[in-house]
């Protein structure tokens, strides 16, 4: 569900005449090529159409009378679960928009997407109106009251607009707490976390079908982050917090959730984090669906997670003479080691391989050595290249992405880099030469 979609491809002629449209325009329209549109339910995306974006950014999708109402979604570039928006089609009228990367999506016509749109722009000028007034650290709470006033009734008269439209859906779903009576900054902080998934139905098609429940519970994870010193363990109570509001959700929207929780804290180097949620919930629910290759996955990222220690392979090293692999557990030349998967095919590689050498030779440090671990096809050309890193420890690793070392480290691109200590602990994960470079200089 959500993220998790089966994308299904039509392609045959289609002669119906055309109900209504879904035209816009993106800009600057140099950044844009294409637009595809899909209709979205929980548990899948179908393939509608697709059109080009002219050199005006203008682009024009044709519906026909088979078009039923619900959730679109155009996608503009890749990766597609990035690169998108939602559309509400109600099937009575045309939808106009113009699209900014910076700006986002603004609706010209539709009333079910203008709806929308006004909602959330009021809503967040009441938002502000709320955090300008504690900032301020006004005492005027009548002041307050009148702006929790507006922000009662703004939610009312859109609800009584709504009513009977697709577009109902998200405005209840985003009812926000408002106090009854004057609170301080904490008390208020600590109530909007209390009562932020009051309204949201998390077994609701129309919230599966878009990005409301993705955003909601990021929002959430990541927004309710007072300062303190704990990220780690703020982020792990709010995790919890969001298993305890989904309760109720079916397993495979929960396990969606998480798994986008778990990519996030991923991407943001929170192993750790990524760590717990697969250990106390999302395991649990990936095998009670059968879903082994997400129960591998997370598996896998955990043996290579920070502060764990390395997987083990052989390297060859030089002793009486004669070339004789050892465990690299048992290796002991130096404080710190850059262990990097590279190939002799990968143009990125041929780039920061280089450079990688050069800003070692720079440092002169001896208590860093390099372990580079070619993933080829075969040994022609990665010999070939390896001759100009005479300093480097080289590992063939035949098989390319088969290969049993780079599958045990979770390979999926080259180069790519792990630091580990002396006692092969997993220290950092740099995703290029210049995060690599970084990590050292800090």
């Amino acid at each position: 569900m959500l993220k998790k979609l089966i994308f299904i491809f039509f392609i045959s002629p289609i002669f119906l005449m055309a109900q209504h449209t879904i035209k816009g325009n993106f800009s600057p329209p140099e950044d844009y090529n294409f637009a595809v549109l899909y209709k979205i339910t929980p548990t899948s995306s179908l393939y509608i159409a697709n059109t080009e974006i002219d050199q005006k950014g203008d682009f024009k999708f044709e519906l026909d009378s088979t078009a039923s109402q619900g959730m679109y979604k155009i996608v503009y570039a890749l990766p597609q679960e990035e690169f998108n928006f939602d559309i509400i089609y109600n099937a009575k009228e045309d939808v106009s928009l113009t699209f900014n990367a910076e700006i986002g999506v603004n609706f010209k016509a539709s009333i079910e997407n203008t709806l929308v749109n006004s909602y959330t722009n009021s809503m967040s000028l009441i938002s502000q109106s709320i955090g300008n007034f504690y900032k301020q650290e006004s005492k005027d709470s009548l002041a307050l009251q009148a702006i929790f006033k507006t922000q009662k009734e703004t939610q009312i008269e859109y609800e009584k607009v709504a009513v009977g439209t697709i577009a109902s859906n998200f405005i209840k779903a985003n009812k926000p707490y408002v106090p009854t009576v004057h609170e301080d900054i904490t008390t208020y902080i600590a109530n909007l976390k209390k009562h932020f998934f009051d309204y949201v139905d998390f077994n609701n098609e129309t919230l599966q079908s878009s990005n409301f429940l993705v955003d909601r519970v990021l929002n959430y994870v990541f927004g309710m982050v007072p300062d303190e010193d704990d990220e780690v363990a703020i982020y792990k109570r709010n995790i919890d917090e969001v298993f305890k509001a989904m309760k109720k959700a079916h397993p495979e929207i929960k396990c969606t959730l998480l798994e986008v929780i778990w990519q996030q804290m991923v991407d943001t180097n929170f192993d750790s984090v990524a760590n717990y949620i697969s250990d106390i919930y999302l395991i649990k629910i990936a095998e009670s669906l059968k879903d082994t290759e997400l129960v591998n996955n997370l598996k896998l990222f955990k043996s290579v997670s920070i502060g764990v220690k390395a997987p083990e392979f052989d390297v060859l090293v030089d002793e009486n003479g004669e070339r004789t692999p050892v465990s690299i557990y048992d290796l002991d030349v130096a404080k710190k080691y850059i262990v990097v998967f590279w190939s002799s095919s990968c143009s990125h590689c041929l780039e920061e391989i280089p450079q990688l050498q050069a800003y070692l030779k720079g440092l002169n440090n001896q208590d860093y050595k390099v372990i580079a671990i070619g993933l080829e096809d075969d040994a022609y050309q990665w010999e070939k290249e390896i001759a100009k890193y005479p300093e480097f420890m080289h590992v063939l690793g035949l098989g390319k992405w088969e290969n049993k070392i780079g599958r045990s480290y979770n390979i999926s691109a080259t180069p790519t880099y792990f630091i580990l200590d002396s006692e092969k602990k997993i220290l950092a994960k740099p995703y290029n030469i210049i995060a690599l470079k970084e990590y050292f200089e800090n």
